[in-house]
């Protein structure tokens, strides 16, 4: 007879289904007080949170991997998931396991993925967490970025260009797309997740966005012409539906990023400049020299307008005006940074709010924000609008929902509601009733005690409580005689017997019954107050956004005091006049003793458009291309700017060409790279835009590197609109240019040259530079003195053949020369005093030591 086979666990079986439905990500199993993972889950599981991995029976599969933690925890394990790129499924129990006899019915109530996040612990402070969703028709895109956390809603249209600028300047946490679509640019390091066609129809997406935003069309939001834009939006609420996320009404606004308002910035400038980024783990970014602001909600804002610097001179100058403002009136911006302080993320407080996963605590953070926003009011009240212009509006005061809060919470409540003590006293005469019944129970059971002990004669009565019997009634062993008959007994001890009372067992179920009313009350009173707050989202939103863009300005003006930065001219002018200009990261990096060395630099389209900069390795001539760049993009930001003076007249684009690296995961080399880049300037220059080129064709051979170097150069200056540009390079033999063009000017980087080695001066002068001083470098870096002799030698032959021209055979020469190489055959002065030095020994005359000594003595003279 066959053996009957066994079945799967009815436990197993439920988890099974669940699971297949959430094949892509991981699945957390409530059982009981434990979130639980199984087979490939648990070996990830464990793997990621380092926790133990086990095994359990499961009918038919005999075991399966098991891995689990607390559910409390969750908190500290989920975050860890989430950074490890991981979507997350969160399937907890529906319904209480006493109140069933089966098995208890469970469900998926949050998938939670890299770009849709709310937990604290997911998301970093400073930064936004942004869900990017792109939709393709040919060439054209169309791109939507949603914070969940925040209710930041973008739209965006545009080539692939564009795209990947959002990328580098947004930097989204998950990207989803079209399956059948797969954008080939986006890089590894990003989650993406592909959906089905449905969620990209341009029907679908405008009839739910009306839906959401309750509104017969989306000509209010500026929109409406964006067919790619709001497709690509749609999916996002697509994939909102599929995560579980229903509760969006924070999402009240979207937000069209208009590139005409916007520097253009493309992905390879922010990479260049560092931006955000920086290649070495040791480096610093600019965002974290500029960003002392005093909220979450500043820091994200700095980050975001240094990703999109302003282009239009008037919102430029209202940021100017409110940082002078500030600097001018030291006590008003004292008395802000102490308000700002004590704010809270009055953004991510407004999701909390939307989805219902506020604390009783931080609701009362937003109540102590209120009084801040109050204070701020206060302060500011008496000056001019116009003054603080760059702040956007005014703050709302929120008086009556400061009172709401104020009165209904305790002054300390917990972060849980189970804890109780949430609701103060006096908002509910029922609740107020349950806590005197649950509070006064001292006083009741003493009365009780006085009243039993006095009733009986028993002089040592005592009450008290355990879990297992309840309350009761304690007498020793000798006053057992004087118990009433009336009295119920539970336990015997050894030295004493425990009994219960009618009064008694009333008392308790009143009690116990109280906690469970209390917690029911509170739950329902919390519950009320969030739905009263929900409609003031839309203007707790639109005054975090001020106080962010407060923080931002105070954070400008406590620089500019701090780091000694002046107030840029802005101006519709072609010219860019930068004097005594600094770099702003480097200069914090330097000890006290070594000042950062100022230069002055002056561009227009009339008579220096294109400045060639020559010089040695290491003399500065990066540093100061790149910190042009950051001046103009910190003085478009509204910022002050490290120099004595600018002007500045704006720019549309910046670009930069500096430094490469192989991309060989796409098959390109450095120089592939290189032109690359510089190809996207050529082909989208302007008469406003700022050119940063840096040793551009230096990956491929010296001539062929000379050819497009200059053949880029002039296509520039011939460019009808004449971009301002700086062009580092070792090509000397570019310096020529300038007696061609007209407005191509020479500069170098100075130095100072001694017998042995050169300083290096970093002070920009005019007139090209004949030397690069590379072998100088190579010895400071510490080359065998053997390779910087050899190198002094190939180099006076290569120079020689230079002014003949015959390159090939001087080549051939030193190869051979090398081959053939004799000791006193090279033309050194050290190795020609060793040969006198060698000719003029007797060595029959010399004992072995002194031979030895005079070997050391040869061998000390030639390292």
């Amino acid at each position: 007879m066959a053996k009957k086979e066994k079945k799967e666990t009815p436990l197993m079986k439920q988890y099974n289904k669940i699971k297949a439905k959430y094949p892509d990500a991981m699945l957390l199993f409530r059982i009981g007080d434990f979130y639980e993972t199984f087979g490939e889950d648990a070996i990830k599981a464990a793997k990621i949170l380092d926790i133990v991995l086990t095994r359990r029976a499961n009918g038919a599969a005999a075991y399966i991997e098991l891995a689990g933690f607390p559910h409390h925890s969750l908190d500290t394990y989920l975050p860890k998931l989430v950074r490890a790129g991981l979507r997350v499924a969160i399937c907890d129990q529906l319904e209480d396991a006493s109140a069933t006899k089966t098995i208890v019915k469970r469900g998926v109530t949050e998938l939670v993925t890299p770009g849709v996040a709310l937990n604290d612990q997911v998301l970093g402070s400073s930064s936004n967490n942004f869900l990017m969703s792109i939709h393709r028709e040919k060439n054209n895109f169309g791109a939507a970025l949603l914070d969940i956390s925040t209710g930041e809603f973008f739209l965006q249209e545009g080539d692939q260009e564009t795209v990947q600028k959002m990328i580098q300047n947004f930097s989204p946490k998950e990207i989803i797309f079209q399956k059948r679509q797969f954008p080939e640019f986006i890089t590894s390091n990003i989650s993406r997740f592909g959906l089905d066609d449905w969620a990209f129809q341009y029907d679908f997406a405008y009839d739910k966005m009306k839906r959401h935003f309750q509104t017969k069309s989306l000509k209010g939001f500026g929109v409406e012409d964006m067919h790619l834009g709001i497709t690509a939006a749609g999916a996002v609420f697509a994939y909102l539906d599929e995560t579980h996320h229903f509760d969006l009404n924070h999402i009240n606004n979207i937000h069209r990023i208009v590139n005409e308002d916007f520097v253009w910035l493309d992905a390879f400038t922010v990479r260049n400049l560092e931006l955000f980024h920086a290649p070495h783990q040791d480096s610093v970014t600019l965002f974290s020299i500029l960003n002392h602001t005093l909220t979450p909600m500043g820091a994200r804002l700095l980050r975001r307008w240094m990703a999109l610097p302003l282009s239009q001179i008037e919102p430029i100058q209202k940021r100017q005006n409110t940082v002078q403002f500030l600097l001018q009136n030291t006590e008003v911006s004292i008395a802000l940074r102490e308000q700002l302080r004590n704010m809270a993320d009055l953004e991510r407080l407004c999701s909390k709010i939307a989805t219902g996963k506020i604390t009783p605590k931080q609701l009362t953070t937003l109540t102590e924000s209120i009084a801040s926003i109050q204070e701020i009011n206060e302060i500011l009240k008496e000056y001019n609008p116009a003054q603080v212009k760059g702040i956007n509006f005014k703050f709302n005061n929120f008086n009556s929902l400061f009172s709401q809060l104020k009165e209904t919470l305790t002054e300390n409540p917990p972060h849980f509601l189970h804890k109780g003590n949430v609701i103060a006293e006096g908002v509910s005469q029922d609740l107020d009733k349950l806590r005197n019944i649950l509070h006064g129970g001292k006083e009741f059971l003493e009365e009780m005690r006085l009243r039993e002990s006095e009733k009986t004669g028993i002089p040592s009565i005592k009450v008290d409580f355990n879990k297992v019997f309840g309350y009761y009634i304690e007498i020793r062993n000798t006053h057992r005689d004087k118990v009433p008959s009336d009295w119920t007994r539970k336990q015997t001890l050894v030295n004493s017997e425990r009994y219960i009372t009618e009064e008694l067992k009333e008392y308790e179920e009143q009690i116990l019954g109280a906690e469970d009313k209390i917690l029911r009350i509170e739950t329902d009173l919390f519950l009320e107050l969030i739905q009263n707050i929900a409609p003031y989202i839309p203007e707790i939103q639109k005054t975090a956004h001020a106080l962010a863009s407060l923080d931002c300005l105070l954070n400008f003006a406590g620089l500019a005091e701090k780091n000694h930065y002046v107030k840029p001219e802005i101006n519709d002018s072609k010219s860019l006049h930068i004097e005594d200009g600094r770099h702003p990261v480097i200069e914090q990096q330097l000890p006290a003793s070594s000042p950062y060395i100022a230069n002055s630099l002056y561009l227009d389209d009339n008579d220096q458009q294109i400045i060639m900069i020559t010089g040695p390795n290491m003399s500065g001539k990066s540093a100061l291309l790149r910190q042009t760049a950051l001046i103009v993009l910190m003085a478009q930001m509204g910022s002050y700017v490290p120099a004595k003076a600018a002007q500045i007249g704006y720019v549309d684009k910046i670009f930069t060409r500096v430094g490469a690296s192989d991309n060989l995961s796409q098959g390109e080399s450095t120089f592939m790279v290189e032109m690359n880049e510089t190809a996207q300037i050529l082909n989208n220059l302007t008469d406003r835009s700022l050119i940063i080129l840096d040793e551009i064709g230096r990956g491929t051979s010296t001539y062929d590197g000379i050819s497009i170097a200059w053949s880029i150069t002039e296509f520039i200056h011939e460019n009808k609109g004449k971009p301002k540009t700086l062009f580092a390079t070792h090509y000397h033999e570019l310096n020529e240019m300038a007696k061609s063009f007209e407005r191509i000017k020479n500069y170098h980087v100075s130095i100072k040259e001694t017998k042995d080695t050169i300083l290096f001066l970093r002070k920009l002068q005019p007139g090209g530079s004949e030397h690069s001083f590379g072998i100088h470098v190579a010895k400071m870096a510490g080359m065998p003195n053997k390779v910087v002799r050899r190198a002094e030698d190939v180099l006076k032959q290569l120079e020689k053949s230079h002014a003949n021209e015959n390159l090939t055979n001087t080549t051939s020469k030193i190869t051979q020369e090398n081959m053939q190489l004799s000791f006193f055959q090279l033309d050194d002065p050290i190795l020609e005093a060793i040969r006198d030095d060698l000719e003029g020994l007797d060595i029959n005359t010399l004992t072995p030591v002194e031979a030895l000594m005079k070997l050391n003595e040869i061998k000390s003279r030639i390292r």
